[in-house]
């Protein structure tokens, strides 16, 4: 909490005189920090089960949300984005940093094997549109000037006027397009590499990967992409002999120069797209390995998951929200880049040809629709089974909380009926003021108190 935030004393002394303030606390203490959360109307109600015979017993617990402090019950609202919610966003953050390691060391469900396999760590530009400002190694941009790395001039063009806008948002529409090709000619070169058909590739390899998607300043989509060989089961097999770093790079350097896909036709201009020129390929190495390290795990995964959280919104200055009406970002402060990127989405998503590609309600996101961390089946966990384990921690720490710690396993001696209504977002100005204070100083972690 800032200094300069000043309590909201008259809403704060109305939660006092309901005289269920260290109730009310506990409850804001769940929500870690959400500053957001999703409010519930409703009840829930537990029962307890024979096992032997089925017969459902006596009310083991009720819940009714008008019981509850807040008169709601508060879910986070588990935003990714840092510009809606700081600590559901780190949440996801974390989530996204042990999902990329424990494809590259092991854990969570893959075995620690996966750290021998090849293992390279790719980023993919997009296309030139147009001079911007930069910062190149020479020190100059082409204006003839030496842009500190907080300048807001980064990433915009140097003539607005003959900068592509229109290739600009289709291309970051058929970005995701583009990766799914990209995979497909990833196998074939592999394949080819390896003197494989296709279908006698899947007997002896595959191929598994974890990506993000980044905003450059420029405003277009690039991915960074762990990609890793391995044996015809994923992870739980070794990979062949003839597998290694060097061949993986190789296929991923021709993939890359390979694919491109069809765009639409607009104005009599026909679209194709591929990937930029720049293409970076680091070859993975152990976290402790003591030779010359060209990037190791741990970078690897901190990397991908500070991105993981960031949007359009972060690197060009855009909005974190959809646009309803095109006149709203007359008078909003954001870049004059960003506000044509945008017009730009809005002017296209008008026209019944690129129906499909919902420009309009992407136009926010300068166009791009797509998932912003996604990864195979067999690269390693989801992020779904990571938040399905902490609810179960959860679970279990409020079974103990309302039962004592000998409780047994309620999955199958507890049957839950339950009715949950939605009933808004967000807190009142004393409870936010609450949430903030029961905050931890900056620097310190824990696990938040479950009341």
């Amino acid at each position: 909490m800032t200094a300069t935030a000043l309590p909201p004393v008259a809403d704060l002394l109305d939660l006092a005189r309901l005289g269920t303030m260290p109730a009310l606390m506990r409850q804001l203490s769940g929500l870690a920090g959400c500053t957001t959360p999703i409010r519930l109307t409703g009840w829930r109600t537990e029962h307890s089960v024979d096992t032997a015979t089925g017969e459902i017993g006596p009310v083991l617990h009720h819940l009714e949300s008008s019981e509850l402090p807040a008169g709601s019950l508060l879910l986070r609202c588990g935003n990714r984005r840092t510009t809606r919610c700081a600590s559901c966003a780190e949440t996801y953050r974390r989530d996204t940093y042990h999902l990329i390691t424990a494809g590259l060391t092991g854990g969570k469900g893959t075995p620690q094997t996966v750290a021998a396999h090849p293992r390279v760590f790719a980023t993919f530009t997009a296309p030139s549109f147009g001079p911007v400002h930069n910062r190149p190694t020479s020190g100059r941009c082409r204006c003839g000037t030496e842009h500190p790395a907080d300048d807001p001039a980064l990433g915009s063009p140097l003539d607005p006027d003959r900068y592509d806008y229109q290739q600009a948002v289709l291309w970051n529409a058929h970005a995701g397009k583009l990766w799914a090709r990209f995979s497909i000619h990833l196998r074939r070169e592999v394949a080819k590499r390896a003197g494989l058909t296709q279908r006698a590739f899947r007997q002896f390899a595959r191929i598994s990967f974890g990506k993000v998607a980044e905003y450059q300043k420029r405003g277009a989509i690039h991915f960074h992409a762990v990609i890793r060989l391995d044996g015809p089961d994923g992870g739980d097999t070794p990979p062949p002999d003839w597998a290694t770093p060097e061949l993986l790079s190789d296929a991923i350097r021709a993939a890359a120069r390979r694919t491109d896909i069809p765009g639409p036709l607009v104005d009599g201009r026909e679209y194709r797209f591929a990937f930029g020129r720049q293409l970076d390929i680091r070859t993975i190495r152990s976290a402790d390995f003591t030779g010359p390290v060209q990037i190791t795990e741990r970078a690897v995964a901190a990397y991908i998951a500070k991105y993981a959280t960031k949007g359009a919104e972060t690197a060009t200055g855009t909005l974190d929200r959809p646009v309803r009406l095109i006149a709203e970002i007359t008078h909003l402060d954001i870049p004059e880049h960003a506000r044509r990127l945008i017009r730009t989405c809005w002017t296209l998503g008008n026209r019944p040809e690129l129906a499909d590609l919902r420009l309009r309600a992407w136009a926010h996101m300068l166009g791009f629709r797509g998932h912003f961390s996604t990864k195979t089946r067999r690269y390693s966990t989801t992020l779904g089974a990571l938040r399905a384990a902490r609810a179960a921690w959860r679970r279990a720490q409020a079974l103990e909380h309302l039962h004592g710690p000998d409780t047994p396993d309620g999955e199958e001696t507890t049957l839950v009926l339950s009715h949950w209504a939605f009933a808004g977002t967000g807190l009142t100005r004393g409870e936010a003021w609450l949430a903030q204070a029961l905050q931890p100083a900056p620097g310190t972690e824990g696990e938040p108190t479950h009341g």
